[in-house]
């Protein structure tokens, strides 16, 4: 087998694993068997548990808890008033000292604890994982923006505890009434690559759009402007804790042949939906990479 027929059967083993993992996102309330799983990836029953396993890096049945532990994760950190009880039957668990124990079991915290004070770390560790993820047909396109005023909220140190540093952002939107529902836009500046960057220098504004600069606040909201100009965009589909591979994408597949030269700005994202408001796979990102 040469290697262009190699590519090309690596690229349709990851385009039917990228189905599977679509179909669980787009399904987490039903029951998902190996079986069904099997159908939608048009893999033998008998060998698709240790394919997925020796692909995804984990078994099916984990990557479905994982998932709809993360789900939940999100809407007991970000949602305060939703019953718990609630946000259990969601994840599958008719009864919630089962979904307690689980949830424990995951994160080390029960889900009243979690809600209280979520540990982001313990909570980062258990979705190190990526999901495998097809970036070669991304379009890209060239777009010119206009400045941005924003409100920022800096945070630097660990990425493992961005979470909480976004939840800080929720409360002071929150208090101004300056939140997205009240058309406020979404962003944030990536200043350092996570996966190359120490961290404790790692550096991530949290962003919200904004008419008037911000007043003096507690939380230490500030007043920043995106600048203006020409930006290649490539909109990422899926959970933004993966969106590195489409930052890759722009930066080894598209720039080297692109004949452009970069602006002296920090890649930055435009979040189009949010994860506590749309289910994961439905999540769009529109990532910036500024031009000259």
């Amino acid at each position: 087998m040469n290697r262009v027929t190699q590519t090309l059967h690596a690229k349709s083993y990851a385009a039917r694993f990228r189905r599977v993992l679509d179909f669980i996102d787009m399904h987490l309330d039903e029951a998902l068997t190996v079986e069904r799983l099997g159908q939608v990836a048009h893999f033998s029953k008998f060998h698709f548990h240790r394919q997925f396993s020796e692909y995804v890096g984990m078994t099916p049945s984990r990557y479905i808890l994982q998932a709809r532990l993360r789900r939940a994760s999100y809407r007991l950190a970000f949602n305060p008033l939703e019953p718990i009880t609630d946000i259990a039957l969601q994840a599958g668990y008719e009864r919630p000292e089962s979904f307690s124990r689980a949830f424990k079991d995951s994160f080390g915290q029960s889900p009243s604890a979690f809600r209280d004070k979520p540990d982001w770390a313990t909570w980062s560790a258990q979705f190190s994982w990526i999901s495998p993820k097809e970036i070669d047909a991304m379009q890209v396109r060239i777009v010119t923006t206009e400045p941005t005023m924003v409100a920022v909220l800096e945070h630097r140190g660990d990425p493992a505890l961005l979470n909480g540093s976004v939840q800080k952002f929720i409360a002071w939107r929150k208090e101004s009434g300056l939140s997205p529902v009240n058309s406020s836009q979404t962003y944030g500046i990536a200043y350092d690559d996570p996966s190359s960057t120490p961290a404790e220098s790692f550096r991530f504004d949290i962003c919200g759009t904004i008419s008037a600069a911000v007043t003096a606040n507690h939380h230490g909201v500030i007043t920043k402007t995106i600048p203006g100009g020409r930006c290649a965009v490539v909109r990422h589909q899926g959970s933004p804790d993966h969106i590195g591979g489409s930052v890759y994408h722009l930066y080894r597949n598209w720039l080297p042949h692109s004949g452009e030269e970069l602006r002296d700005f920090p890649v930055y994202f435009h979040y189009l939906n949010l994860k506590t408001d749309t289910p994961e796979h439905e999540l769009q990102t529109d990532v910036h990479l500024p031009l000259k």
